[in-house]
């Protein structure tokens, strides 16, 4: 992983996707971005906002996260949303919007870590639009999570070992570990 030239993407942390199956990711979520903010590399955030006739309302009857409370990142993620480098408000499953291919050509990063909900959707598929335009994707695997379950998460998991290659699905501590150099105290002379 390239910290250098990385930003953290994390995807959807919305009220409308955290339940049951999801909730436990939250915390994760807080203390990799916290983490990641404070060695001083980039985070973006994506917010999924579903219309009305959207694919999603015409192919699976889907009329949810139309509007808050539903649409709004959770609580824990409030304050850091608002320091980020971007939120990108998305229409569809990918990170790759006009607004994200720009944000992230004009940063110039190479890498993209991602983590979120849901991890077999809108975490995939940003991840998968990442490899086919020629960065390197990162999926940290404990940071996701599905709102369909955790079945539905290893599945997620599974194709995206199939997609993006095994070794591009790391956990916290690995990244933590990549970070740690930028995350030592300087030393007072």
């Amino acid at each position: 992983m390239d910290i250098d030239h990385a930003a953290l993407i994390v995807i959807d942390m919305q009220n409308g996707f955290v339940n049951h199956h999801s909730k436990h990711v939250v915390p994760t979520v807080v203390a990799l971005v916290e983490r990641w903010a404070a060695a001083g590399r980039p985070v973006v955030f994506t917010r999924y906002l579903n219309y009305a006739d959207s694919p999603f309302e015409r192919f699976f009857d889907w009329t949810r996260l139309r509007h808050a409370p539903e649409t709004d990142i959770v609580p824990e993620l409030v304050e850091p949303t608002a320091a980020a480098h971007a939120v990108i408000d998305k229409p569809a499953y990918s990170l790759y919007t006009e607004q994200g291919a720009a944000i992230i050509a004009e940063a110039g990063w190479t890498d993209l870590v991602f983590c979120g909900i849901a991890t077999e959707s809108c975490v995939l598929k940003s991840a998968a639009d990442a490899f086919e335009r020629g960065h390197t994707p990162w999926i940290v695997t404990d940071a996701s999570a599905s709102d369909a379950g955790p079945a539905v998460h290893d599945a997620g998991l599974l194709v995206a070992r199939r997609l993006i290659g095994r070794r591009q699905l790391v956990t916290t501590e690995e990244v933590l570990r990549e970070l740690a150099p930028r995350l030592r105290a300087p030393v007072l002379e």
